[in-house]
């Protein structure tokens, strides 16, 4: 199967050079592990970088069965940039596969328990929300967790729906290195 490619260009124009070079090189993404849905690439330039070896910048963002990948990578060439990332995000692949050995226990998949994100409507009557993002959450638990808010590179909070206890909660960072976990009850 075929990846999708979605891509992205900020500050830079896409070439047919590049565009072909990404498409060529991200498709082969689906032989390290199944189940890839989309992938986008997102292409930068950024010219107020201290370094001119990090002005080029290419992020790609793989989306799975139940899980999200994200690697950035940073040179003076953006082909440089995007052959790093995706070096980087193979190796994340295979390092997820083989954290995945282990089953649920009840023999369900991840894809199953998936729930659909309420829709949210735009209202002009709250000013103050600048925007409103809407995402799908994945069942699991407080180890997944961890795992997921670092593959995602998150590093302050993580938003989960907690499988053990049936509820939302947020996964943080605290200031001493330890995370904290938030838990919500309605009352």
């Amino acid at each position: 199967m075929v990846v999708k490619v979605d891509l992205f260009a900020k500050n830079m124009d896409i070439t047919d050079r590049i565009n072909d070079y990404v498409d060529k090189k991200v498709s082969k993404l689906d032989h390290f592990m199944s189940g890839v849905e989309e992938t986008r690439v997102d292409l930068a330039y950024e010219k107020a970088a201290r370094s001119a070896s990090d002005r080029q910048v290419a992020q790609i963002t793989v989306r799975a069965k139940g899980v999200i990948l994200r690697t950035e990578e940073r040179a003076d060439d953006i082909f440089e940039a995007i052959d790093a990332a995706l070096d980087k995000m193979q190796r994340k692949m295979e390092r997820f596969k083989g954290k995945r050995h282990h089953g649920r226990g009840d023999g369900t998949s991840v894809a199953e328990l998936t729930i659909e994100p309420a829709e949210v409507e735009e209202s002009d009557a709250l000013p103050t929300i600048a925007r409103r993002k809407s995402f799908r959450l994945v069942p699991m638990d407080e180890l997944e967790a961890l795992q997921q808010m670092s593959l995602l590179g998150h590093e302050n909070f993580f938003v989960f729906y907690n499988v053990d206890t049936d509820v939302i909660n947020v996964l943080y960072r605290r200031r001493d290195g330890t995370y904290g976990l938030l838990v919500p009850e309605v009352g």
